[in-house]
């Protein structure tokens, strides 16, 4: 684990593996780096690919008040460890925070994405995200961070109240609740307005892809695509948005090797 300081002094926590090209991958809520790590190691052999915390998760460190642009920030200094420029590969919520740093003007030399929440900032059931961030603040505030994971799990990712109800109990539950406070930041995310009126000046080549098991992110995809000036999207027939390295890797060699 090496770590890199962010403009506003904030420790950002990253590994980094394999020889070849830089390539930054930039996981979504409930996400560490450790997510983004069999993907990593699926592509050791061509790029050298670097995993972080975003901040406030895992091992990395967190500065109030938090914005946008700190987490573009600290993407920017991930891309200068790396070398002054990197490919980058974003997943969720993770993808518009590279479209978010490729708006910015980073040094991103090409852009890819895994089941971008695009949609003029749409959740899963297509409707607007309008006011979750605020509450889920108000939640994590009070001490009710289980809250907040089954309100961001139904209202935002659109998991059925059942299967909530059954992950209650799920080995992994004190590590989401662990990182509650950090929805705050994804639901920020999905609620920017700003982005689509940005997307036209993003000229990175990129690849936006998507799960074909969901028809809506299949969708947001496709329009994701057709509002870059350079973009193209692909569908992976089969796939959900968990990301299956076997699959997204071959996809992902070819874009970045071009």
């Amino acid at each position: 684990m090496e770590h890199v300081l962010s403009s506003d002094g904030t420790a950002i926590a990253f590994d980094r593996i394999g020889r070849g090209q830089p390539l930054i991958v930039v996981v979504g809520a409930f996400n560490t780096r450790s997510t983004g790590e069999p993907l990593a190691a699926s592509l050791a052999s061509r790029f050298t690919v670097f995993t972080y915390d975003r901040r406030g998760r895992g091992d990395s460190g967190d500065t109030t008040p938090y914005t946008i642009e700190r987490e573009v920030e600290d993407l920017g200094a991930l891309i200068a460890a790396a070398g002054g420029e990197a490919a980058v590969f974003g997943y969720s919520s993770g993808a518009l925070l590279a479209l978010r740093a490729a708006a910015h003007g980073l040094p991103i030399s090409k852009l890819a994405l895994y089941d971008t929440p695009y949609m003029a900032s749409g959740n899963h059931s297509g409707q607007p995200v309008v006011g979750h961030a605020a509450y889920l603040s108000q939640l994590v505030d009070a001490g009710r961070r289980g809250e907040a994971v089954e309100y961001f799990q139904s209202k935002i990712v659109g998991i059925p109240d059942e299967v909530v109800a059954q992950l209650r109990h799920a080995p992994f539950r004190p590590a989401l609740e662990a990182i509650a406070h950090t929805l705050v930041y994804d639901a920020m995310l999905l609620e920017d307005r700003s982005l689509a009126a940005r997307l036209g000046g993003v000229s990175t080549p990129t690849l936006v892809v998507a799960g074909g098991e969901n028809a809506f992110m299949s969708a947001a995809a496709q329009s994701l695509a057709a509002a870059l000036p350079n973009a193209e999207s692909e569908i992976l027939p089969g796939q959900t948005h968990d990301i299956d390295p076997s699959v997204l890797s071959p996809v992902l060699e070819r874009f970045l090797s071009r």
